[in-house]
């Protein structure tokens, strides 16, 4: 749950640091290795700012995870905005594989953190599944994808290819489900 109240300048800033040290730990995939104390003389900040902020590594992961979340929300809003409604749902789902390549040591933090079912990661992820059924039913209105599927359904493949980021080849296999998912959402031509 975030906090609604607005912060000072310093704090945002600190929090900032924080979260883009972890960011760039979690991009190396050493989020685990350090002691949660350390993050605060990585950021340059003190211990007494990191838990002021952060109480828990697990909370210190969700808000990097909400602004993960926030980013590409953003990112489907403007494609949403600036395509035509089936090249912004393809541009954001090949998107969504960039980030998750780019972003692996996110994604396993994530992954050992989903199994204490945390529910702030589950709430990013209804967040980013509303901006997917956004884009599907701008799609949808212009007649280019079907009408019988859901966003869930969307999603659920694209967590899939994520939680086979081990394997070999998965770059180019991930490619290869997206553009299985968006040949499989494509509306059929009718023959008169």
């Amino acid at each position: 749950m975030t906090d609604a109240r607005p912060r000072r300048a310093d704090a945002q800033r600190n929090r900032q640091a924080l979260i883009a040290k972890a960011r760039e730990i979690f991009d190396a995939g050493g989020f685990f290795d350090l002691r949660f104390d350390d993050f605060a003389g990585l950021a340059g900040v003190g211990t007494g700012t990191l838990y002021r902020h952060f109480p828990t590594r697990e909370a210190l992961a969700e808000a990097v995870y909400h602004e993960e979340v926030a980013a590409l929300c953003d990112r489907a809003r403007q494609l949403q905005a600036t395509l035509p409604a089936q090249e912004a749902l393809a541009a954001f789902l090949r998107g969504m594989v960039d980030h998750m390549h780019a972003h692996q040591g996110l994604a396993r933090t994530l992954a050992t953190l989903m199994a204490t079912r945390s529910d702030g990661l589950a709430e990013g992820g209804l967040v980013l599944e509303r901006a997917v059924t956004d884009l599907i039913t701008s799609a949808v209105r212009a007649g280019a994808v079907r009408d019988d599927v859901s966003a869930g359904a969307v999603m659920m493949a694209v967590h899939g290819i994520g939680a086979a980021h081990d394997r070999p080849g998965w770059r180019a296999e991930a490619d290869g489900v997206i553009t299985l998912v968006l040949d499989g959402l494509r509306r059929p031509h009718v023959a008169n």
